[in-house]
């Protein structure tokens, strides 16, 4: 009677390995739109999700961050956080695949809840795995992602505005802070994907 339900799982396990969702990423409240196109396995956890989106946006991993599906929302759960009350479910121990089943579905990713980066994510469509392809892989995107710390979409808005404007007084500061460059169109996929492939899956 024990083994009848592993039994039974099998099945669906192997099932959500063989899976895999074409996602379409999009960061809200930016023009021209910021977005990334990607492959991911179904059976990976939304912990190992936040860390693919991380490297396929541009973001550093530098803040807390939460998916929401639904009415729930997950996230790390941590007792010596002040964000401890939005009572989070855990995100290593939930699977995409488990919780977002259907081609067309929408779900949301937030990063960083000071700038708050809010991530429409929708499912165009869901594939057989290929053995001859290595996921995960992000297979389109347009311009580059918003430096970390430069005040969410307002103060990006404001920093773009500042360094097409060499005249502008805060110029030559922001270029400072900024590293000496920054170009909002760049996207450069093989970059990203080089980094995909240094993730342990």
């Amino acid at each position: 009677m024990d083994r009848h339900p592993a039994k039974q799982a099998q099945p669906q396990a192997q099932q959500e390995s063989k899976q895999i969702y074409q996602i379409r990423i999009g960061l809200l409240e930016t023009a021209p739109p910021i977005w990334r196109r990607i492959l991911v396995p179904s059976g990976v956890t939304l912990h190992r999700l936040h860390l693919i989106l991380q490297d396929v946006m541009g973001w550093t991993n530098s803040h807390l961050y939460s998916f929401k599906i639904g009415t729930r929302e997950y996230g790390e759960p941590d007792p010596d956080n002040e964000f401890n009350e939005l009572n989070f479910r855990n995100s290593r121990r939930a699977k995409l695949g488990r919780l977002v089943t259907n081609k067309g579905d929408i779900f949301w990713y937030e990063y960083d809840f000071g700038d708050s980066w809010n991530h429409i994510l929708l499912v165009e469509d869901i594939l057989d795995y290929k053995p001859s392809r290595r996921y995960p892989v992000c297979i389109d995107g347009d311009r580059a992602c918003p430096p970390e710390d430069c005040g969410g979409t307002y103060g990006y808005t404001e920093l773009l505005e500042i360094i097409k404007n060499p005249r502008h007084e805060e110029y030559r500061n922001m270029m400072t802070w900024l590293g000496g460059r920054f170009d909002p169109d760049l996207f450069d996929g093989e970059i990203v994907n080089q980094k995909l492939r240094s993730m342990r899956m």
